[in-house]
């Protein structure tokens, strides 16, 4: 065992995960206020260390199947690189200092630097509680298991937004469960395909979809994701907030990005790895950077 199979048990690209936490600072206007930066940062590094934590656990109630997985295979724990017990160990070092960054968020919002460090740390023990009760039960359970990945995001959200006290709008709440939605059913054909092909079975619960019925799924919510977002775009709370008719234009980026994924997803079945999809691929890469430059230089300027 080496430092960086420890590492390796952390997961930290899927850090990224966590700019979700910073998301609400985004949309709110104050990305330029120096003062929401502190709390914001340190719950996102508090949802990082919780989610290791969980990936701790996941990776130990996981182990026997992962080792079926051609990719899966290589984790730590799974590969015996990492033992249980010293996974078990990491993942409650990673939650022990969750905690204390909890902890922290209070002392700073008694010098006037924003922070709910009770509000955020309950929304942190909600989303390791959720995950718990989805490595022991509900990853058997189809659709509930998909919806529930999609509430992660959603609680990354919330914590962002108690850190700073800041509101967080219901169209930005639906906006973040409907694509998260949509790429954890673009990860589950990955499965189905990878049974499909070499008779690898992930997880059980694999049995209950067919690529026709994910096909229709991914397609049924990626309408719906461009919809709502043209709608939000064109309300008329947002137009009055952000003080521009042109939101709607951002769109665009969002139409790109969301049929770059569906064909990513159908005509190449490479949905596998999301996080990985989104930072390689040129097509996605232009679409985020074009969604954030556009929809920020509408916010800010």
């Amino acid at each position: 065992m080496s430092y960086l199979d420890i590492i390796g048990l952390l997961r930290p690209r899927q850090w990224v995960k966590n700019v979700f936490v910073v998301l609400p600072l985004f949309f709110s206007g104050g990305l330029f206020v120096w003062q929401l930066w502190i709390p914001a940062l340190v719950a996102a590094l508090a949802f990082c260390f919780a989610s290791s934590g969980v990936y701790c656990f996941n990776d130990i109630m996981d182990c026997r199947a992962d080792r079926l997985h051609p990719v899966k295979a290589a984790r730590p724990v799974a590969s015996g690189r990492v033992s249980v017990t010293m996974a078990r160990g990491v993942m409650g070092v990673c939650l022990i200092v969750a905690g204390l960054l909890c902890v922290l968020l209070d002392k700073l919002e008694m010098v006037g630097l924003g922070g709910k460090g009770g509000d955020t740390g309950l929304v942190i023990a909600g989303y390791v509680v959720l995950n718990y009760a989805y490595s022991r039960y509900i990853k058997r359970i189809a659709i509930v298991d998909v919806f529930t990945l999609a509430l992660g995001f959603v609680l990354r959200l919330f914590a962002g937004a108690f850190a700073c006290c800041i509101w967080l709008s219901p169209w930005i709440v639906s906006l973040t469960f409907l694509l998260a939605l949509f790429l954890a059913f673009a990860k589950r054909r990955d499965d189905v395909i990878m049974n499909e092909q070499g008779g690898v079975v992930t997880r059980r619960n694999t049995l209950t979809y067919n690529r026709t019925y994910l096909d229709l799924t991914l397609g049924v919510l990626c309408a719906v994701t461009i919809v709502c977002y043209v709608m939000y775009c064109m309300s008329p709370e947002v137009v009055e907030r952000l003080g521009s008719e042109y939101v709607y234009t951002t769109a665009v980026f969002v139409l790109l990005g969301m049929l770059r994924y569906m064909q990513l997803a159908i005509v190449e079945n490479r949905s596998g790895a999301p996080t990985e999809i989104i930072l390689r691929d040129g097509m996605m890469r232009f679409s985020l950077i074009g969604w954030i430059v556009s929809f920020g230089a509408i916010l800010y300027f």
